[in-house]
């Protein structure tokens, strides 16, 4: 498969991931939870009830493409430095664990407000401020795995800049965007600068990605040749050249006494 290729279908990819995560936050819990009303959350998710789980399964498949987009971008950027490419594959392979995780408390809800009749011990009220807590712990969540795809886009910010095959502008971008996912450190403060500084600098970054991958791909020959170079300064010549440095290496060299004995004019 051509580096082209693999960008491509990562830009494909990332477009799903990004559509399905949208699509669960902002039109499924966006619209059905309510801040600090546990009676009017439980009534929207049971009135509701087939869109909440439309809103899991978009979180399950915006998980899933996030792995393979990850799996992409470490082949794609492997020829810049293999160390760092793995590591922002095992931080995004780490955000979606938790985030894969913390989906199942979005379904909590489902269980405590279906009138199961051992929960029956419980009233109503009750029931409906625990459907809204497991709802907050989920929101906190979050807050644990944004920051691993915080770390995520800085990792791929860097090997962007490195790189050359594709724009350094989009590497800054990302790197802007990982340093807006840190504030998930403080969730308030997330909160509070949500929809002012953290989506439109995640946005830049990841759209702005997105977008080049979709269409421009990357450039092959470059790739090429930085994936050369890397082979080159590994030592992984080939064949032709490794036989006969073997050769020059293994016929025996003359002393240096000797070869200047040799260089000596006889009388």
């Amino acid at each position: 498969m051509s580096p082209r290729l693999k960008a491509r279908i990562a830009g494909v990819v990332y477009l799903i991931c990004g559509m399905a995560y949208s699509f669960a936050r902002n039109d499924v819990r966006g619209k059905l939870v309510i801040d600090g009303d546990a009676a009017a959350t439980a009534h929207n998710i049971l009135a509701h009830e087939p869109l909440y789980r439309l809103g899991f399964a978009a979180e399950i498949i915006s998980a899933v493409c996030y792995v393979a987009v990850a799996l992409l971008l470490y082949e794609i950027f492997k020829p810049v430095n293999r160390s760092v490419s793995l590591l922002a594959a095992f931080f995004s392979l780490a955000g979606c664990t938790v985030g894969a995780m913390s989906s199942l408390l979005h379904l909590a809800p489902l269980v405590v407000l279906g009138g199961a009749r051992y929960l029956g011990v419980y009233s109503v009220e009750q029931l409906q401020a625990l459907a809204l807590l497991f709802l907050e712990l989920r929101a906190q969540a979050s807050s644990i795995y944004m920051v691993f795809f915080g770390f995520y886009c800085l990792l791929i910010g860097y090997l962007i800049v490195r790189s050359r095959f594709l724009p350094r502008i989009l590497g800054v971008f990302m790197v802007i965007a990982g340093l807006a996912y840190q504030t998930f450190l403080s969730p308030p403060l997330a909160k509070c600068l949500f929809f002012s500084v953290v989506a439109p600098a995640g946005t830049l970054g990841e759209l702005s990605l997105i977008v080049w991958l979709l269409v421009m791909g990357v450039n092959a020959q470059r790739w090429r040749e930085q994936a050369d170079a890397v082979r080159t300064s590994a030592g992984r010549c080939p064949p032709a050249e490794r036989e006969q440095h073997a050769a020059i290496t293994a016929s025996p060299q003359p002393h240096p006494r000797e070869a200047e004995g040799e260089r000596r004019p006889h009388s």
